[in-house]
């Protein structure tokens, strides 16, 4: 058992001493706290676990289909869950002695006296017992405090057992961090609270470990609310979140903190600042993308409200700014003046009572039809789904509006919200512009999984059901835009996308879609989802931009997670098979070439049927093949590798496969690789496929083979790339340099 003077959950605000005052009798000096247990290992011994409910040893948090646990310490706990709520069993304690006035411990799961509790025995008899909360389906896993007055039994030796009879529902247990105290926890959960003095409030984020629910009050009104995991000391920091709030300083707010036992780690670890705090190797990290879109910090998914005005590309997106995992939703905000460099400029729309921020659109109203501007400061308008599943008061989702009058820089939500009601349980991702023949806006909303509905207004306020568009495998994020027939400027058809990218193509009158394809693919590779397109880009140009949705571990230990892929101009073309939408990188990320090699009729043949030349870490390589006898060509970018069938017109990749290659042509491939991504267009953009991969900052190899016969590489462009946060972290390191 150990003895601790101060403990990091309960005793930052306890008082340690007594204190002396002339002429007054001392007040004895308040004993250091015990530890009797916190379960942080991977055996439960010297506990003794008999039957299986326990488990071989603590959890490590939730257990599989088991409701998410919270407000345990640290990373594990006793968790009678294990195999689920049909198992019984007991952990029993070694002996020990009581030596302070309270037993005080972590409790939640089943509240049966008789079936799901924990026991205090003395002289082998019961003399204590306490219960999690729940008896009724629902409920929450969420331990809490409970405490025992054992000063009557002070000197003797007791035994502590945990025990889980039940087998139905609430049929587990759960427990943590264990101690002896002479103060009772409960006493201290009194509300935080918080001066507000500089303009950030910062708290540290974890990679993983209990979630801790927070509200931020001013009186009854709340402010922000939020899912974190704490990082208990500044080793397991991943990123300070930053919580901005220079509107409120002088006042005093007040935190909702669940669990409640959460509420001193809170308060311990709270920062204020006049500036947030960055990672000291920002943009720099070894599994930062280079020249692909990713946030300073926390999870990022859906790009949301992209727009084009006043010289600036706008790019909102589904961002935490509490955690690298999905949660939170917020509207994130960056700029580029190129396409290419990426400034990001703060989060713009926050969870409200409505709900969190989920995916949108954004338009800028030139011509103020909606008056929330004026005809020389037109609003830029957002348009986002207000997810109220995820609010602090549970309500439907419904299609709300934020609009700006000073180029995006601040966000006023619309007093009218929502501006489109509930209509069905997964509305949501209003895709919103301007159709000038009908003068009217239009939004495309999903609405369940056979179709999207399509919406009209005069004034972004209003808005009438005009149609519904069917499309067999709808889901998520719609698209609609006009694409002219290359070559063709006066043969428009219109695409309807959803976020797979699988699309059909058609034609479109202001009020209803009329499919002329079958549902197309746009992508082949495994990482490219919830893409959306710039409104109101210069020269009608139709520039894309998509999450590269993976499970995150091309970022290890990265203060973020997830990024963009880079933007693709798409274009559309006739071809033997009928319309086809192509997609290539956007010709401004040339500028990023540094060095560059050009080469011209290789032969793959013979004794030297392969060819290979060194690369660095961030490329950009152009190349066509010509098969001639070979029954395979193999190319091999720093450990990954492509196959090309020429016979069977089959390009395979990463366990990924395009089946209908035209067989009578050469191959031409391009391939944009950064340090955790890899992007391949083939026949000039014709097939996509993308990919996140852990490449990291280490130069390689290319190597191309052919196999089973004799191939020519007619061209051969290999560009090294150089970084796009060049001017951002010099100037972060001025900025260092000049504070």
């Amino acid at each position: 058992m150990k003895t601790i003077a101060m403990i990091g959950l309960l005793s930052c605000s306890w008082v340690v001493a007594g204190i002396l005052i002339a002429g007054e009798k001392a007040e004895p000096p308040v004993r250091p706290d015990i530890l009797v247990d916190d379960f942080e290992r991977d055996s439960y011994a010297p506990w003794v676990a008999e039957g299986e409910a326990f488990g071989p040893g603590p959890a490590s948090g939730t257990l599989p289909r088991q409701m998410e646990v919270t407000g345990y310490h640290g990373r594990r706990l006793v968790n009678s869950y294990y195999g689920g709520d049909g198992t019984v069993g007991t952990l029993t304690s070694p002996p020990f002695t009581i030596e302070r006035h309270y037993l005080a411990f972590l409790i939640g799961g089943g509240g049966y006296p008789e079936e799901t509790y924990m026991e205090l025995l003395v002289d082998g008899k019961s003399v204590r017992r306490a219960t999690g909360p729940n008896t009724a389906p629902g409920g929450s896993e969420e331990l809490d405090w409970a405490v025992w007055d054992v000063h009557e039994f002070e000197g003797r030796t007791a035994v502590l057992r945990i025990v889980d009879r039940r087998t139905g529902g609430w049929g587990h247990i759960n427990v943590d961090y264990i101690l002896q105290t002479d103060r009772n926890p409960l006493e201290q959960l009194k509300p935080l609270e918080t001066a507000v003095q500089s303009r950030y409030l910062l708290l540290p984020v974890a990679g993983d470990g209990p979630r801790t629910h927070c509200r931020l009050m001013l009186g009854d009104r709340v402010l922000r609310y939020f899912d974190i995991h704490i990082a208990e000391d500044d080793s397991d920091v991943r990123f300070w979140a930053a919580i901005d709030l220079s509107d409120y300083r002088g006042q005093t707010l007040r935190w909702e903190i669940r669990p409640r036992s959460a509420r001193v780690l809170v308060e311990k670890r709270l920062r204020q600042s006049d500036a947030p705090v960055w990672p000291d190797n920002l943009y720099r990290e070894a599994y930062r993308p280079q020249f692909h879109f990713s946030p300073r910090v926390g999870w990022t998914n859906d790009p949301n409200g992209l727009v084009y005005y006043d010289g600036e590309y706008h790019l909102f997106f589904q961002h935490n700014p509490f955690g690298i995992r999905w949660g939170n939703m917020t509207w994130g905000h960056a700029v580029s003046r190129d396409l290419v460099h990426w400034e990001e400029i703060g989060d713009a729309i926050f969870p409200d009572e409505r709900g969190t921020i989920f995916s949108g659109s954004a338009v800028i109203d030139l011509s103020n039809t909606s008056g929330l501007g004026r005809p020389e400061q037109p609003p830029l308008c957002a348009f986002y789904t207000a997810a109220g599943g995820h609010s602090y008061k549970p309500c439907p989702f419904t299609q709300c509006m934020a609009y700006s009058l000073d180029r995006g820089r601040s966000w006023t939500k619309y007093a009218g919200n929502p501006v489109v009601d509930f209509i069905a349980d997964e509305n949501r991702d209003p895709k919103v512009f301007w159709y000038e023949a009908t003068r009217r806006w239009i939004m495309v909303l999903y609405v369940r999984r056979d179709a999207f509905s399509i919406f009209s207004s005069p004034d972004l306020k209003e808005w009438t059901l005009e149609s519904e568009a069917a499309f067999p495998t709808a889901h998520e994020c719609p698209e609609l835009f006009p694409l002219s027939v290359e070559g063709e400027p006066n043969e428009v058809r219109w695409i309807l996308w959803t976020a797979s990218g699988n699309h059909l193509i058609g034609r479109f009158d202001g009020h209803r879609f009329t499919a002329e394809s079958d549902v197309l693919r746009s992508e082949w590779g495994k990482n490219c989802y919830a893409g959306q397109t710039w409104n109101n880009a210069p020269g009608g140009r139709r520039i894309f931009i998509g999450w590269m949705n993976s499970d995150g571990s091309a970022y290890p230990g990265m203060p973020f997670n997830q990024q963009m892929t880079v933007p693709r101009e798409l274009t559309l073309r006739r071809t033997p098979e009928g319309l086809s939408v192509f997609a290539r990188p956007i010709e401004e990320l040339a500028s990023l070439r540094t060095k560059s090699m050009r080469l011209h009729s290789i032969p793959l043949e013979g004794d030297n049927p392969s060819q290979s030349w060194p690369v660095g870490d961030l490329l950009d390589i152009l190349f066509t093949l010509q098969s001639g006898s070979a029954h395979e060509i193999v190319v091999d970018v720093k450990g990954v590798r492509l196959t090309w069938f020429p016979s069977r017109g089959e390009l395979e990749c990463l366990d990924r496969r395009i089946t209908d290659l035209p067989r009578d042509r050469p191959l031409d491939l391009r391939w944009l690789v950064d340090r955790t991504s890899l992007e391949i267009f083939a026949l000039d953009g014709r097939y996509v496929m993308s990919f996140c991969w852990p490449f990291g900052p280490k130069p390689g190899q290319l190597t191309i083979t052919a196999q089973g016969g004799d191939a020519v590489i007619d061209s051969l462009e290999i560009h090294e790339l150089r970084s796009i946060w060049e001017n951002v972290t010099r100037q972060g390191e001025q900025e260092k340099r000049d504070g």
